[in-house]
């Protein structure tokens, strides 16, 4: 129980800090935002579409679990992305707009998790054709990380520009107990 409860807790953990980066990213003119800033992706807009690039490509991997089908439905109707550097959406609120519903979709898939389906072994086959199999919660763990980690690069990106997205810390979201 407690297993499933952190990872809707990650889930709402990045919803609120993808809202506060987007708000503050619309801040910039597009110009600035595709900027090469010498990050991993380039820009700023280049490394927001890499974070939706590599949920789509987890997402569509998550979707062949045992979960119901109604889950993961907007997911499905985008644009398989080929490449972790695609660009997907060049306009900021084209590419947020995309975003809040996705982030509201891992939310639902979040609220859908059960003990047994997270201690499973999950077999996906990497973007370079290997198949690999792992445990479903890892991959989970993986997911929010890899969010984490290029978030923070934005944050960084954003606030060279004088631009603070404020606090981000897991810790402001994490309830108090009495």
């Amino acid at each position: 129980m407690i297993l499933e409860h952190q990872f809707l807790l990650l889930a709402e953990y990045n919803q609120q800090l993808n809202k506060k980066v987007y708000d503050s990213a619309s801040k910039l003119e597009n110009a600035e935002l595709s900027k090469d800033r010498g990050a991993f992706f380039g820009s700023i807009i280049g490394t927001l579409n890499h974070i939706l690039v590599a949920d789509l490509i987890w997402l569509n991997r998550f979707s062949q679990t045992e979960l119901p089908n109604d889950l993961l439905l907007h997911t499905k109707q985008l644009p398989k992305p080929k490449n972790l550097d695609d660009i997907l959406y060049y306009d900021i609120f084209e590419l947020y707009l995309h975003r809040q519903i996705i982030d509201c979709e891992i939310i639902e898939l979040m609220g859908k998790l059960y003990y047994p389906l997270l201690s499973k072994n999950f077999t996906y086959t990497n973007s370079k054709g290997a198949e690999i199999t792992k445990q479903f919660s890892y991959l989970l763990l993986h997911f929010f990380n890899h969010q984490t980690h290029h978030r923070g690069q934005v944050t960084t990106l954003l606030s060279q520009e004088g631009i603070s997205v404020g606090t981000t810390d897991l810790l402001a979201i994490i309830p108090n107990e009495n």
